[in-house]
């Protein structure tokens, strides 16, 4: 029974929970944005798209990295030894084609193509991340936040609506975030990548060199953060929580700069999270006092 309650918990883990959830509350919150509203079913299937594609991407990124993982985190589930390679693909493919068909269901429900359309080039290119872009270095970076950015567009495309100002705001405000979340990432990771020859900007740079990246993208992200307001798309109810994110966002970047070791950027990076939770929180409050 250990055993099993251990291998169920290693297949959570390739999950990546918390990235699931984020994924699929940003549908929602492109939802809201675009229209002001939730509907049952599809918000529903919005959602199951989001979270089950960015699970089959985060299992599948666990079987590339897993030579990484090696150096880095031993304890993940498959250098641990708990789930196989081959195990971990077969978890990937089947979160994959439930992802898929869920974005098909948007289809049939709305019977429009685009959400299916968007989920399928979204798919294909976090898969092309996982087995090649994330050599990259900063280009795999833009492409993992081109994919983060994606569901606030996939909400209004489940509904049937245009994307509004403030979507478009809030859409380039989480690339930028999460590329700055992508560098602390590389820093975090930098040994067991430089063995890999994967060439994030902490390898190319050194962590020292790639921390005023991470502070460069946050602030460029802070500075969009008063349009929505300015432009009335949001009410008065996003300032407290967006005030606390930026705050976040910046303190997380000082930081960076100020100590660029490893167990620092790692801690960094799951910090990053909940400033990047708060964000949404500012926009569904000041959405919806609209």
């Amino acid at each position: 029974m250990r055993r099993a309650s251990r291998r169920l918990s290693a297949f959570l883990s390739l999950l990546r929970l918390p990235n699931c959830f984020m994924m699929g509350l940003a549908v929602l919150v492109g939802e809201v944005l675009a229209a002001g509203r939730l509907e049952v079913l599809p918000s529903l299937l919005g959602f199951s798209t989001a979270f089950l594609l960015t699970g089959a991407s985060m299992a599948v990124n666990d079987y590339f990295d897993r030579f990484v993982d090696e150096v880095n985190q031993p304890h993940r589930p498959i250098p641990s030894g708990l789930v196989s390679p081959e195990e971990a693909l077969l978890f990937s493919s089947a979160l994959a084609v439930l992802g898929l068909l869920s974005a098909a269901g948007s289809w049939v429900e709305r019977g429009t193509l685009y959400p299916l359309l968007v989920a399928v080039l979204s798919f294909l290119l976090s898969s092309y991340y996982n087995a090649r872009g994330k050599r990259t270095g900063l280009p795999g970076n833009l492409m993992v936040s081109t994919c983060v950015a994606v569901p606030f567009l996939y909400g209004p495309l489940v509904l049937g609506e245009d994307p509004p100002p403030a979507l478009l705001l809030f859409l380039f405000m989480a690339f930028l975030s999460n590329t700055g979340r992508e560098i602390l990432k590389g820093m975090a990771d930098a040994e067991g990548d430089r063995r890999r020859g994967i060439r994030t900007l902490a390898v190319s740079r050194g962590p020292a060199g790639a921390a005023p990246f991470v502070l460069l993208f946050y602030l460029l992200a802070v500075a969009l953060s008063p349009f929505p307001l300015l432009l009335g798309e949001v009410s008065v109810w996003y300032l407290p929580a967006v005030v606390l994110a930026d705050a976040g966002f910046l303190l997380t970047g000082v930081l960076s700069v100020r100590n660029p070791s490893p167990g620092e950027a790692l801690e960094l990076k799951r910090l990053s999270l909940l400033w990047m939770l708060l964000g949404l929180l500012a926009f569904l409050l000041g959405r919806l006092g609209v």
